[in-house]
């Protein structure tokens, strides 16, 4: 009998935008365009297949009086098993995709806790877009799990775009960060066990810009349509009757919005459906509309893009397109003739503009500069509305799948209008194209196919979790599942604490007190050494690599055998840390010798100080006058180590307790110097060993430190015994 297959637990990440199931508020502004429905529906096919534990979509929650109290809501359930997981990072308000990248590595930590709470970590990780494949991807790391990307748009291609048009590079960084959206792609690409796109154009055109293009592999699987939903135009005129009473209603309320703009409202509909974005293209179609008189008589045209209140309070890219709208249909004289709606209900409105446009004999109109896939045209498809779209991009695929329409060049304006007639003019041909989109996007382009295809490639990948993952002494399984297990954790420094006087005998049986007890509690060092000069110095002793190293004073934290770079904490110092500044300041003292380079670290900067009599009060004035941010560790009488002003070992030990959800007072933290004090300090179990240095004598008599009669590895054994913290001992 074969072994039951593993039901896979699927996490995605969009982490950008308003993200809501019910009545989705596409349009509203440049984040919530098609990557929102795209995900909703991927998550809940995904969801319906029997090989699917659960999928969750994680997004950003939003608590903001400008947006709906939906998008404050932690967990929304869609149905038994998809949720919409919401995580904050940022702050409450809402805000752009392009300022939210300092915030990323908040929601990673933010994630790692839900994923320990909920006691179960992804089988699949998926990112969309760039801000959640960079999340994506720093949890698969930690947790050995396959990493999938779909990118949606690409910075590098986005980057060509604009500055085609003219803008300066500077211009386009300051607004849009696309040089650091691109430095993450490029990392993102090359770490993806696979990328996902929804046209071979993609691969070819965008994909293929990036340096590590060819180290990914690539699956094109087509987003879908709910054909439930995009039924074709004649369904309305025979079996109105057996509609639902939200149908009928948004039906009604398009005719009636539609026919307050126009006199001949009997007229084939020219529609198109966008976002108020410049490269939609959106005046290119009404200068077409507005030269051809021709077009004018035989059609009416209508144009939905987005969703507004106000032109003067949307975003000034957004205000720009908009205005310029208006400013064209008064320059073509188009009343009567042309139409601009407000809004739009995607759930319930769209699909019967589709239809009413298709009854009416018109033709969807994309005359986008450049469209990566053009969601809209499929479903305009399915409704039975044949299509004019741009060359350029992912509606070539479309085209030649589904025989349904003309593809232009949207800077050819006499093309696009003469494409326009073909297809209104020519019944036959109108035909044709209607009959042909409607059976091949009904073939090709559904939800249900995508997921098939999806399945098929995430099997593959689904197969090897574990195999990427540690299978050393101390982490048998990906790090970040071991981590999420554990309960307990055991900090020492090394020298002078761990190692010292050739106690390889009491190193030995430390190792064998970790070993025994490996299932709950979890093993790190938190020493003075870089990162280099701890692997040196435990390869020395024959000491497994822990769990988790803080070197470099609580600069830096690894994970793991593979020494995964917590990010996070990197973001979470480097607040205000100006190096040079700090090394300008201090230049002048020439009681200060700069350390080896090696020693040095871009978050830590170390001098030899041989005599400190009043020489760290004088430091301090110098660096407090010159308004540097910073933290100084003196150490062993010589070692003095400045580092940003949130860095320290107990400040990196209570960030890992946050993160990894192990409390204070289950961690046992061992030292024996200056630089051990904040982590000796506080909630934790702090153990002095007995050949400690001088700076520690202030420490006796505060709760919860315990000062060991004994030395080096024997004395943090003593201090684990002293506060009986592990529960097994070695046979």
């Amino acid at each position: 009998m074969s072994k039951p297959q593993k039901r896979l637990y699927i996490q995605m990440f969009s982490i950008h935008g308003l993200l809501r199931y019910e009545n989705p508020e596409l349009g509203r502004d440049a984040d919530t365009g098609g990557q929102t429905i795209y995900v909703l529906e991927e998550a809940l096919e995904l969801s319906k297949r029997e090989e699917v534990k659960r999928v969750d979509l994680f997004t950003r929650c939003i608590r903001d009086k400008s947006v709906s109290e939906d998008y404050a809501n932690p967990i929304e359930r869609v149905n038994d098993k998809f949720r919409i997981v919401r995580i904050q990072c940022g702050g409450t308000r809402y805000m752009r995709k392009e300022l939210l990248w300092p915030y990323l590595d908040e929601f990673v930590d933010k994630t790692v806790q839900f994923i320990k709470k909920e006691g179960r970590s992804p089988d699949i990780i998926h990112g969309h877009y760039a801000d959640g494949g960079y999340v994506g991807m720093h949890l698969s790391r930690f947790f050995g799990t396959p990493f999938i990307f779909t990118g949606h748009s690409l910075g590098i291609d986005k980057k060509k775009k604009l500055l085609d048009e003219g803008l300066k590079e500077e211009v386009i960084d300051k607004k849009l960060k696309i040089n650091h959206r691109i430095h993450i792609e490029e990392t993102i690409i090359k770490n993806t066990n696979l990328v996902i796109t929804s046209t071979k154009q993609e691969i070819k055109k965008q994909y293929n810009l990036y340096a590590n293009n060819t180290i990914a592999k690539y699956s094109v699987i087509p987003p879908g349509i709910n054909i439930d939903t995009f039924y074709p135009y004649y369904h309305n005129q025979v079996s109105s009757f057996t509609r639902e009473e939200e149908g009928l209603q948004a039906q009604a309320f398009a005719m009636e919005d539609l026919n307050r703009f126009f006199i001949h409202p009997e007229k084939p509909l020219i529609l198109s459906l966008c976002r108020p974005d410049k490269r939609k293209n959106i005046s290119g179609l009404i200068h077409v509309f507005g030269e051809d008189k021709e077009l004018q008589t035989i059609a009416n045209l209508a144009i939905y893009a987005g969703i507004r209140k106000d032109i003067l309070e949307k975003e000034e890219t957004e205000k720009d397109v908009l205005i310029e709208m208006l400013l064209l249909l008064d320059k073509y004289d188009l009343y009567g003739k042309m139409a601009i709606p407000k809004k739009h209900d995607f759930l319930h409105m769209v699909p019967e503009l589709y239809r009413i446009a298709a009854a009416s004999g018109g033709v969807f109109v994309n005359a986008a500069l450049n469209e990566p896939f053009g969601i809209t045209l499929i479903e305009a498809s399915s409704c039975g509305l044949p299509i004019v779209a741009t060359k350029n991009g992912g509606p070539q695929d479309i085209v030649e799948n589904c025989k349904n329409g003309i593809l232009v060049d949207p800077n050819n304006r006499k093309e696009i209008a003469k494409a326009i007639k073909a297809i209104i003019s020519d019944h036959d041909k109108w035909v044709n194209y209607s009959k042909s989109g409607r059976m091949q996007a009904k073939s090709i382009y559904t939800w249900q196919a995508h997921a098939q295809k999806y399945m098929s490639e995430i099997t593959s990948l689904a197969a090897h979790i574990g195999k990427t993952g540690f299978r050393k002494r101390y982490a048998s399984v990906p790090i970040g599942k071991r981590l999420t297990m554990l309960e307990s954790f055991l900090f020492t420094d090394i020298d002078n604490t761990l190692i010292g006087n050739g106690n390889s005998r009491a190193i030995e049986t430390l190792l064998k007190l970790l070993d025994t007890n490996r299932d709950k509690t979890g093993f790190g060092v938190a020493t003075g050494r870089t990162i280099d000069s701890t692997l040196t110095i435990l390869k020395e002793y024959d000491i497994p690599i822990p769990d988790i190293i803080i070197s470099s004073v609580g600069a830096e934290i690894y994970y793991g055998e593979d020494l995964l770079l917590d990010t996070g904490w990197e973001t979470h110092i480097t607040n205000n840390w100006d190096r040079e500044k700090i090394r300008n300041a201090l230049s002048k003292f020439d009681f200060l010798e700069y350390q080896e380079e090696e020693t040095q670290r871009k978050n830590k900067i170390s001098y030899y100080l041989e005599d400190e009599k009043d020489r760290i009060a004088q430091i301090h004035h110098k660096l407090v006058k010159s308004k540097c941010r910073y933290n100084l560790l003196y150490s062993h009488g010589q070692f003095l180590d400045i580092l940003p002003h949130r860095a320290s070992k107990g400040k990196a030990i209570r960030y890992i307790s946050y993160k990894w959800g192990v409390p204070l007072d289950k961690i046992v933290v061992s030292g024996d110097s200056g630089n051990d004090e904040e982590m000796l300090r506080g909630e934790t179990l702090g153990v002095v060993v007995a050949n400690y240095s001088n700076e520690m004598e202030k420490l006796k008599g505060l709760k919860n430190i315990y000062f060991s009669r004994k030395k080096f590895a024997d004395g943090v054994i003593d201090g684990i015994v002293h506060y009986k913290f592990l529960e097994k001992t070695p046979c």
